[in-house]
């Protein structure tokens, strides 16, 4: 079987479509933070000022979860050498969940993951509940593999639960025909990041279900 040379993009590129994915997912939660407070600013709106400030916690409680989500699957923080605590990973996907329609089911085992890992998997998680958009849940593990590295392994099930094939092709690094945008970038970072380990992403579907298994090397074998 032939092997196809993953797309390779310019950093400005890359920066641009990861920065319109994270708006995409702003722009809900802020654009009805402002409705709310236009109906704060009316005066003659005064029986909906409850609901208006509701309405602004909300989402204000949304835009929160994503952002900090995004500082570690996307941003610098996430790069830097260390290992985050799987409790702290666990909070952060709870939070990013909890703005979803799946609801997350949590078995990661090790008590916590290198943080190339660590961003890997948040990845996952934003991928995978993109393939369970209708609802349904997302099942997270992260396990020792048994020499050193960490295997990952997400499955979302629920109603019409599927990958789109320009995302499945994006994971292996394929660029769609009509080329990247804000919503293929994130698993073809996904699997970029998978790639820098020495590993891979692979996904499988089945009825309403879909599979993400990654394995990540040991540092010590990266090193070598």
């Amino acid at each position: 079987m032939t092997q196809i040379k993953p797309a390779e993009l310019a950093p400005e590129q890359m920066a641009a479509l990861l920065c319109a994915r994270l708006c995409h997912d702003l722009v809900s939660p802020v654009s009805a933070m402002g409705m709310a407070f236009s109906v704060l600013d009316d005066d003659d709106s005064e029986d909906m000022r409850e609901n208006a400030i509701d309405l602004v916690r909300e989402n204000a409680r949304q835009a929160e979860a994503k952002l900090e989500f995004a500082r570690i699957a996307f941003g610098a923080a996430g790069s830097a050498p260390g290992t985050m605590e799987s409790s702290e990973l666990k909070r952060l996907a709870e939070n990013y969940f909890s703005t979803l329609r799946p609801e997350l089911v949590w078995k990661v085992a090790a008590p916590g993951l290198e943080k190339t890992a660590a961003r890997l998997l948040l990845n996952l998680c934003m991928t995978a509940a993109t393939s369970a958009a209708r609802g349904g849940t997302v099942t997270v593990e992260a396990n020792d593999d048994g020499a050193g590295g960490v295997r990952l392994h997400l499955v979302a099930e629920g109603p019409k639960a599927d990958l789109k094939p320009d995302f499945e092709g994006a994971l292996e690094g394929q660029e769609p025909e009509d080329g990247f945008n804000g919503r293929s970038i994130q698993p073809y970072y996904t699997g970029l990041i998978a790639r820098s380990t020495g590993g891979r992403v692979t996904a499988s579907k089945g009825e309403d279900r879909v599979e993400f298994v990654a394995l990540v090397a040991p540092k010590a074998s990266l090193a070598a």
